[in-house]
């Protein structure tokens, strides 16, 4: 079920508070079928849990970099994750850490 199926985490500093970005990645991770959450953290950023095969997960980090149309990136950093098998068939929002 999980073979071949990796994880990352990302956080993505700049602009991406109040501006629809974890909706817009919600709406990303589906689209593209990326298992995960999303969650503003209280520094400012965002973090991304990120759970799918190594090219979806690059699509990802792609849109992660763009964001939407409010939002102003200022940067993405990755690191590898344990693939947590709570999330395995969905995506969300969750709340602040």
């Amino acid at each position: 079920m999980t073979e071949g199926i990796i994880a990352r985490r990302y956080l993505v500093t700049g602009r991406v508070q109040g501006v629809g970005y974890r909706n817009f990645v919600e709406h990303l991770a589906g689209k593209i079928g990326v298992d995960g959450y999303v969650r503003n953290r209280r520094n400012g950023s965002v973090e991304v849990l990120g759970i799918g095969t190594p090219e979806k997960l690059l699509v990802l980090r792609r849109g992660l970099q763009k964001g939407p149309v409010m939002a102003r990136v200022s940067g993405v950093s990755e690191e590898p994750s344990a693939v947590e098998l709570r999330y395995i068939g969905n995506f969300t929002i969750e709340f602040t850490e």
